[in-house]
């Protein structure tokens, strides 16, 4: 088990919780796109930090223990949010300070290898208005 910097929400497909980690640098947005992306209907895993491992060749996260079940949003400062236990990590959100860096038609086979896991990898500016939506599409697709 490992720690990346990084949020993950999960919405149930299929009788099962699909997540994807949010990363990016500091400051970037990860927590407003992640606000955003729960009033969508998503669910907290974890914010900021995530324990990922790989099981059976499928990546798993869920939050450590010292931030379960708590959220930062900037201006607010850390708030009590109901977190779901585990997901099956099955998208990678990269968020990109800079809208003009996504491609506007991305190589079809992107992907990141996290702990011997391949998932596929979605570049977003987090603040455009419909980051939320392009993640719940995207990680509906998986």
């Amino acid at each position: 088990m490992s720690v990346i910097h990084a949020g993950l929400v999960a919405m149930r497909l299929g009788g099962h919780w699909a997540g994807a980690l949010i990363t990016g640098p500091s400051g970037v947005g990860k927590s407003d796109l992640t606000m955003r992306a729960l009033d969508l209907g998503l669910r907290l895993v974890a914010d900021d930090r995530t324990l990922v491992w790989n099981s059976g060749g499928r990546l798993f996260g869920r939050a450590p223990d010292s931030i379960c079940g708590l959220f930062e949003a900037r201006g607010l400062g850390v708030v009590a949010a109901p977190c779901l236990p585990f997901a099956e990590v099955r998208l990678i959100v990269v968020c990109e300070p800079d809208a003009t860096a996504i491609e506007r038609m991305p190589p079809e086979n992107d992907v990141e290898e996290v702990s011997g896991c391949l998932v596929p990898r979605l570049r977003l500016h987090p603040c455009q208005a419909s980051a939320p939506a392009k993640l719940r599409l995207a990680l509906g697709r998986g």
